[in-house]
């Protein structure tokens, strides 16, 4: 097979969805058989101590005959979650409460250290 085959082969349909560090393409594919099956790819941006980066994949297969029982599986689980935990982002939330902390406690630290000073006039010196 040549190379430019291949490269149309994996390229019959795509969708890339960003999320922070992590990356999602799912990517329609071929079959040597001609039947088309969805791999889905999570890619993971990591930064090392120098500066430098490199990515994690993990990837999933997902043949025609399984989509009913993924997607069944799939949407039970995502109703669980949102109504157990609702919509709401919780780590974001998290991270505005931290957020808020680490000002109060700026300000707090602020404020006892602008306290300690005595209030003079230059007509006392």
């Amino acid at each position: 097979m040549s190379q430019q085959f291949m490269m149309e082969q994996e390229e019959i349909y795509s969708k890339v969805m960003r999320a922070g560090r992590r990356t999602y393409f799912f990517d329609v594919r071929e079959t040597k058989a001609g039947d088309y099956y969805l791999t889905i790819t999570e890619s993971k941006k990591f930064t090392n101590d120098d500066g430098s980066f490199h990515y994690k994949k993990h990837k999933i297969y997902l043949y025609k005959e399984d989509f009913t029982d993924f997607k069944a599986n799939l949407e039970e689980m995502i109703q669980y979650i949102l109504d157990e935990k609702g919509d709401e982002v919780i780590s974001e939330r998290h991270q505005k409460d931290y957020k808020r902390e680490e000002d109060t406690e700026e300000t707090e630290k602020a404020s006892t250290e602008t306290s300690s000073f005595t209030d003079i006039e230059f007509d006392d010196i």
